[in-house]
């Protein structure tokens, strides 16, 4: 999908316009046909789906669209984040619509990179839909097999024990075993370092856990808080950069992991309270111009005294829903 003025002039030092719902893309506007509704016949479906691949291979085929033909799997990665991250705010909107909108664009994104690779014989779609059909049935063998698991916590187990099992068994075969052979995958693989930090520090500590490697009781990750902050404030008396950075990641790294023994994903909850900063913070300048003031000339005891008086103001926790 071709991006809006402001993604297609990245170089451009003019501050791009507000994004409009509705006008993301010219192809939207152009290709859109009426989506399926609750009340769609199930068979309706895998034409809707036909459909939307026929439109996607027109688009690179010769004669098609300019822009489409000139991308790579490179040139989309940007785009396939973008509305992954768009697609999270319409849930957190929790608008039925724009969540509608954006899974959309985001099932676009896939179409787009299966289409290159059809291009060069390399996949197709039909291998992405199969590809994923089998192991959904292959790692739910609860469902789909006799295993037993009752649990959420005992499916999280069985799905690591069968992905480090067909990792092994994927392995090459027929190859001597030397001593430089790892005797099986690591639980870790398959975490992309390229994720956000929080992300990656949450998708390494549910890895682990999920072999066994956690915390018996809360209580010990607040000793083990306790201690980074500890390392933290020694860090600080001979300022160090590394030292500091070093230990400021591994606290950054324990409240993650804190987070997920909570069953809390620290992703979310940290959006929450970025939020109620914002509107906090809006609420003191909003104080302070209604008297004629700005924020920058104030003292930190009136800066204090519009932080709490913003507190007082709010009826309840901030949600993420809308209002």
């Amino acid at each position: 999908m071709p991006p809006s003025q402001s993604k297609r002039k990245k170089n451009t030092k003019r501050p791009s316009p507000p994004k409009r719902r509705g006008a993301k893309s010219a192809r939207r506007q152009i290709h859109r046909t009426p989506g399926p509704t609750a009340k769609s016949p199930a068979k309706r479906i895998g034409k809707l789906f036909e459909g939307l691949v026929a439109v996607q291979a027109r688009l690179r085929a010769p004669g098609g669209c300019p822009w489409d033909r000139e991308q790579t799997h490179a040139t989309l990665k940007t785009y396939l984040i973008e509305e992954a991250y768009e697609a999270l705010e319409a849930i957190e909107k929790g608008s039925a619509p724009e969540m509608a909108e954006e899974l959309g664009d985001l099932l676009l994104q896939i179409l787009f990179h299966a289409d290159l690779a059809r291009e060069t014989g390399a996949f197709d779609i039909s291998d992405v839909i199969t590809g994923i059909h089998d192991k959904m049935v292959r790692r739910h063998p609860h469902v789909f097999g006799n295993v037993k698991a009752d649990t959420p916590n005992e499916v999280l187990i069985n799905w690591a024990k069968l992905k480090a099992k067909e990792k092994q068994e994927a392995s090459p075969k027929g190859k001597a075993p030397d001593k430089q052979d790892k005797p099986s995958p690591s639980a870790l693989e398959g975490v992309p370092r390229n994720l956000p930090a929080l992300l990656e520090a949450y998708q390494l500590t549910r890895r682990a856990a999920q072999v066994g490697f956690d915390w018996e009781n809360v209580q010990g990750i607040f000793e083990k808080l306790e201690e980074e902050i500890r390392e933290l404030r020694e860090a600080l008396i001979v300022p160090e950069r590394h030292a500091v950075e070093e230990e400021l990641g591994d606290l950054l790294f324990t409240v993650v992991n804190l987070a997920r023994f909570l069953k809390r994903d620290p992703e979310v909850a940290l959006k929450q309270s970025n939020l109620k900063f914002k509107k906090r913070f809006q609420e003191m300048e909003s104080n302070a111009s209604s008297c004629g003031l700005s924020l920058s000339n104030l003292s930190k005891e009136k800066l204090e005294d519009l932080w709490a008086a913003a507190k007082r103001k709010e009826r309840g926790p901030v949600s993420m829903e809308p209002v």
